[in-house]
């Protein structure tokens, strides 16, 4: 290989769009097309909505209205508004704007000056218009370069900020906003700002009661085990309970940035809990006991915080601010002393919290001679577990690839054929399936070490002691499109949401798509995912084109397979809407109500307009 010549002429200075353009994910994480709720474009509608946010918190404004198509944003806030001279500079030139000033905007998140610039350097079309006293201006850019500035006119419209923005689709490819994933980003704004109206395409979001609020939307009332704990204090706001459910569940906020992995102020959280409970009780409970089934959320207001990237997604400040206390400090205090004093008050809450922690007790002890037994039969396993073919790297590594990771949950020897054969070894996995798994609702963990196929995929997953050593970012389920293949999507989504319900709930499982039919003649080759694609192909390729049925994932060949497990991979995610209640949801769809499930079925039936209906 020839040398490359490294001089003077190799080292290149790039203008602040140029660089947001060429390194995206320095400044917004993953692109994505939308898919999943980490994507990017959701990166680029929070980057606005925050600067709106820290208006309110500094005490103007207490409406914002956002109104989101498949592909453009529009966000309206009645804060301050941009200063007029200044519109231009506050979304294009880097290092410029008013955060700095720690008087105009104190405890905000964003504070370094580049959220409102990447979305406009990321954007193919990006307006912000700015009222102030009764005038505006306007500034237009396209991918971050200024098109048109209007002049300082008269206006009747109150103060504040206008931003409309559309994601470029020469980086976001094939995009599209998903509601239910804006609504619960909106919804986290609303629990965090109690007070704050938020209007989103008409609906409007608003919460009295703040991270109350935001447990009972996200509980079942009848499983809770005793009424949620709600404590306020300066800069902190917590609330937990207990419920029926396996794993911890954790909400987490620093400045009204839901931190979805956490940082320093939840490790203390967590650590505060055990200790104020130990201490309460006065034993030396298992951490696991006091936490198993817990559902939490904690947030802080700091200044200047440090976040560990600019998607600010992890908190790893180790002070409250400048001169104030470290953070664990500050939260171990705050629960030390109001969690206990809430106990003390309220002794119905403590009895049923000590019972809860003794029921964890005792199910720990239950299954633990059974555990041991199974992780060293899962270790042997894995040693030539023929029924993992591993990727090579992980989503707990370090690897600047981790996010791709994946694997693919099959059924049957053939199906796992294909995959294996048509897969990327760098990041794509194969777990295979010898049949139909168990249907586990009703059962308690026990099940998952006494069975091997459960066991086994526990391990592959590594999900046994929660999230945090999870090999694969996305857990794909892969069957086939016929009535077995749904019962399986059925019995995995059941082990999923009954004993790993975490999993499902921070994105990362879902469902591969893969095409019904293939039409072609001899010069084109079309692949459809429904009737209506099948029938436009058709027309499409003209008189009596071929047209194949897969009806298996094993009928599609393995060259066939690396298309649509490629960079075209369809995936569709499985996400739990606001109003979903896990286990009335698993009690109706898997449990003995076979009953009620058919006059479900019955009522609910509905024909295709082309369908032949047979009596």
């Amino acid at each position: 290989m020839a040398a490359h010549n490294y001089t003077e002429a190799s080292i290149r200075s790039l203008d602040w769009r140029e660089h947001i353009r060429l390194r995206p994910g320095m400044y917004i994480g993953k692109l994505g097309d939308g898919s999943t709720y980490d994507d990017g474009i959701y990166v680029l509608l929070k980057e606005i909505i925050d600067n709106s946010i820290d208006e309110y918190v500094m005490g103007h404004g207490k409406r914002i209205d956002l109104r989101v198509t498949d592909h453009r944003v529009e966000v309206r806030d009645y804060g301050r508004g941009i200063p007029l001279g200044k519109v231009v500079d506050c979304v294009s030139r880097i290092n410029t704007g008013g955060k700095y000033d720690s008087q105009s905007f104190q405890k905000s998140v964003g504070l370094n000056g580049v959220g409102a610039k990447a979305v406009n350097a990321l954007s193919s079309h990006f307006q912000v218009q700015a009222f102030r006293s009764g005038q505006t201006t306007a500034a237009t850019f396209q991918q971050g370069v200024l098109g048109q500035q209007t002049s300082i006119q008269s206006t009747q419209e109150p103060d504040g900020t206008r931003v409309v923005f559309e994601p470029d689709a020469s980086i976001f490819n094939n995009f599209c906003f998903i509601p239910q994933f804006i609504e619960e980003q909106i919804w986290n704004y609303a629990f965090l700002n109690a007070g704050l109206s938020i209007t989103f395409n008409g609906q409007k979001y608003v919460s009295k009661n703040g991270l109350l609020d935001l447990l009972e939307r996200k509980t079942e009332a009848e499983t809770l085990r005793y009424p949620i704990i709600h404590l306020r204090g300066e800069d902190i706001e917590v609330a937990l309970t207990h419920n029926h459910q396996y794993g911890e569940e954790y909400y987490s906020f620093v400045n009204g940035q839901f931190t979805t992995q956490g940082g320093t102020h939840l490790a203390a959280f967590k650590e505060a809990v055990v200790k104020t409970m130990r201490d309460f009780y006065k034993k030396d409970f298992e951490a696991s006991d006091i936490r198993a089934s817990i559902v939490g959320t904690i947030a802080i207001r700091v200044q200047e915080p440090i976040f560990e990237s600019q998607t600010k997604t992890k908190l790893g400040s180790q002070q409250i601010g400048p001169s104030g206390p470290t953070t664990r400090t500050f939260v171990n205090d705050f629960i030390k002393k109001e969690l206990d004093d809430y106990l003390h008050q309220h002794p119905d809450t403590a009895d049923a919290l000590l019972k809860r922690i003794l029921q964890s007790e005792r199910e720990r002890k239950e299954i633990a001679g059974i555990k041991k037994l199974a992780n060293e039969r899962a270790k042997k396993a894995s040693l030539h577990n023929k029924k993992l073919r591993d990727c090579r790297v992980h989503y707990d590594s370090g690897h600047a690839d981790r996010d791709d990771s994946m694997i693919f949950i099959t059924e049957g020897n053939s199906a796992s054929g294909s995959i294996t054969k048509s897969r990327d070894v760098q990041t794509q996995a194969v777990f295979s399936l010898r049949g139909k798994p168990l249907n586990c609702f009703g059962y308690t963990k026990k099940v998952v070490y006494e069975n091997e196929e459960f066991n086994l995929l526990q391990h592959a997953l590594n999900i046994e002691d929660g999230l945090e050593g999870l090999r694969y970012r996305k857990v794909v389920i892969a069957t086939d499109a016929d009535v077995d293949g749904m019962h399986i999507r059925l019995l995995l989504l059941t082990y999923f949401l009954q004993f790993f319900p975490d999993l499902v709930r921070t994105g990362h499982v879902y469902l591969l798509e893969t095409p019904l039919f293939r039409v072609r003649n001899k010069k084109t080759t079309i692949y459809c995912y429904s009737e209506s694609e099948k029938k436009d192909a058709t027309v499409q390729l003209g008189p009596q084109p071929e047209v194949t049925r897969f009806k298996g994932l094993g009928e599609i060949s393995a060259d066939e397979f690396q298309q649509f497990i490629g960079k075209d991979i369809r995936l569709e995610p499985v996400a739990l809407q606001k109003d979903t209640h896990v286990q009335q949801l698993l009690a109706f769809y898997m449990g003995k109500n076979s009953q009620d499930r058919q006059h479900f079925i019955i009522d609910n039936l509905c024909a295709e307009k082309d369908a032949v209906i047979v009596p």
